[in-house]
């Protein structure tokens, strides 16, 4: 995991503490951690996590895009580290001023 990825997860592990603390999620999260079964998110979840990655990362990371472009059974299984692999390459696509973290990416819902 390179160290983009790490600080990313760190990051995305600390939102989802916040957000499922309350239902005795405690431990660590991983790359292999599991939203639906590990978690146990459930759709109220799914959206202050998509807030608060648009506030953290703005529009280059839009987690309504990136579940729309999922199946059933993918979104079902959905790690962690799919997320943050997602993140990871969105930022490294702004960073390099190529927009192709922004290619393709509409509102998808998501507040300004």
């Amino acid at each position: 995991m390179s160290v983009d990825q790490a600080r990313i997860l760190a990051e995305v592990a600390e939102m989802l503490h916040a957000i499922r603390d309350d239902a005795g999620v405690d431990g660590e999260i991983t790359m292999a951690t599991r939203f639906q079964d590990d978690l146990e998110m459930e759709s109220i979840d799914v959206i202050s996590l998509a807030g608060r990655l648009q506030v953290r990362y703005g529009n280059a990371v839009n987690f309504a895009q990136f579940v729309a472009g999922l199946d059933l059974d993918s979104v079902r299984e959905l790690r962690v580290g799919q997320l943050v692999e997602y993140i990871a390459t969105a930022l490294a696509g702004t960073e390099a001023g190529d927009g192709s973290a922004d290619a393709g990416l509409g509102r998808a819902g998501l507040p300004a």
